[in-house]
């Protein structure tokens, strides 16, 4: 889940006689803000092609959204227990994606979490559950616990409190579509973001690449390092910034899918990658799954880019992989007292 993390360093063009003219608009959907700046031949053809993206945004909303319950996502969350529910192709081809991941991640990206939302009421005041409650919502939990049945094109929820959350992957797949979109309607340079997470598409004039800073987990208006983009997504998840009070203490949003509990507040995690889908699906998990068996994890991604910040309060410690090393610009004011793998 990228959290707005990942500060773009505001770079802005001014068109010129061998440049093309930059055209820049803002919406809101899926409960964040998306920004999308494009490279156009002319401020009609910008303009259509941005308004082209949030029109497929908010389609894809329409579909994904649990908050909506006229959502084709809600519909399914809403279902009778056991009750094959036909899905669009799109929809079941999503969640069969998305099924995919959490197995490969051994259970540390997992959307099938809604007991466990529930159960620490995240989406309210937030609470402590007993332990039997955190038992059966558990028990409840976990997108392999839905039935699949792709050949019919169904899918069965296992209990009256199993439902699927795409918070976890939603906006880089809207993120996903809108690049799609944006190269139907003849844009090649263009910088998206949305909510956080970034989209790079091409390079600026110039420029090796679209500059990124990545945010210090403490302190949101400094960079722990900066990144170059060029034709991919960084998202980057952390639980310094959205949180619940619990008996005087801080709860962060980000749930882990094999105990249940939520993650501690020990840093973030900052995934690169070519598909915006995964690189949304990713910083979760590996943030879920901790520090070090999340760097451990990343090493075994040659194509993907991982950076893990780790926070011990008067100081950070980096670590990131070989992919993201290509990406790294260098690094910041910021401290880092501890040791660094690699070299940008």
């Amino acid at each position: 889940m990228a959290l707005g993390l990942v500060a773009v360093t505001g770079v802005v063009y001014a068109p010129t006689p061998t440049q093309p003219l930059w055209v820049e608009r803002e919406t809101a959907v899926m409960g964040t803000r998306l920004r999308v700046a494009v490279a156009a031949r002319s401020r009609a053809h910008g303009i259509r092609a941005i308004q082209a993206s949030f029109v497929e945004v908010r389609r894809l909303d329409a579909i994904l959204s649990s908050w909506r319950p006229e959502s084709e996502l809600s519909r399914l969350n809403n279902a009778a227990p056991d009750h094959p529910v036909a899905l669009s192709d799109e929809l079941l081809n999503i969640l069969v994606a998305a099924l995919r991941w959490t197995s490969w991640t051994e259970g540390a990206f997992d959307p099938g979490i809604g007991a466990l939302v529930d159960v620490w009421d995240l989406r309210g005041a937030g609470r402590r559950p007993s332990h039997e409650e955190l038992t059966n919502a558990r028990a409840a939990a976990g997108l392999r616990r839905f039935r699949f049945d792709p050949s019919a094109g169904t899918l069965a929820r296992p209990s009256a409190s199993s439902w699927i959350d795409a918070g976890g992957f939603g906006k880089g797949l809207a993120l996903r579509n809108v690049e799609r979109t944006l190269q139907t309607e003849g844009i090649e340079l263009a910088f998206v973001d949305f909510g956080g997470q970034v989209l790079a598409m091409g390079r600026p004039p110039g420029e090796r690449g679209w500059p990124v800073g990545v945010a210090d987990p403490s302190a949101r208006r400094e960079a722990a390092v900066r990144l170059t983009l060029r034709d991919q997504s960084a998202a980057t998840t952390s639980v310094s910034e959205r949180f619940v009070l619990v008996g005087g203490q801080r709860m962060g949003h980000v749930l882990d899918p094999r105990t249940g509990a939520p993650v501690t507040s020990w840093g973030s995690v900052t995934v690169v990658a070519r598909d915006p889908f995964v690189a949304d699906l990713l910083a979760t998990a590996l943030f879920t799954m901790g520090p070090d068996e999340g760097a451990a994890w990343a090493d075994t991604m040659p194509e993907i880019g991982v950076l893990v910040v780790r926070d011990h309060t008067d100081s950070l410690s980096l670590r990131w992989n070989s992919a993201m090393s290509a990406v790294l610009a260098g690094q910041s004011r910021v401290h880092i007292s501890t040791h660094i793998s690699g070299n940008p």
